[in-house]
């Protein structure tokens, strides 16, 4: 199973969902759009391997779970350009969202102290933080926490 997230105030969750960046096409999208469903945000990089190693793991699992009510969201520490060129190579079912190379910032205080990615957070439907995890997640322990939600 996925470890227990860390105590994160609901301060931290609400400036999480009130998130708006741009999509691959420039247009601002609000994490707030997906209110009721369970969400998992993965924070990544292009030039990050690991991530972009999980990401097929997660473009499964959005595919999976998102008639059950899950949406995956990928939010990319990285410039649009590269995003986009990514996208090309390696399309993903869900969202990839810009968020340029600050984007990682606000994860501190969801329990990413070292401000590295990958990043993964996954809020229930009540917007209760479910999961933070540093570092790859085994695809396994999130289907099964997902299937939980």
């Amino acid at each position: 199973p996925l470890p227990p997230p860390p105590v994160i105030s609901e301060a931290t969750v609400a400036s999480l969902r009130a998130t708006a960046l741009p999509d691959l096409a420039g247009r601002p999208q609000a994490l707030e759009q997906w209110r009721g469903r369970a969400l998992v945000v993965n924070y990544w990089a292009t030039w990050c391997i690991p991530c972009r190693e999980e990401m097929p793991a997660f473009s499964k699992l959005h595919d999976r779970f998102a008639p059950r009510g899950v949406q995956f969201v990928g939010i990319a520490a990285d410039d649009a350009d590269k995003v986009r060129a990514f996208a090309r190579e390696t399309p993903v079912s869900y969202p990839l969202l810009v968020g340029g190379p600050d984007a990682i910032q606000p994860t501190r205080a969801l329990g990413n102290a070292p401000l590295a990615v990958p990043f993964t957070v996954v809020l229930d439907r009540e917007g209760k933080v479910r999961a933070a995890v540093l570092g790859r997640v085994r695809e396994e322990a999130l289907a099964e926490l997902l299937g939980r939600l």
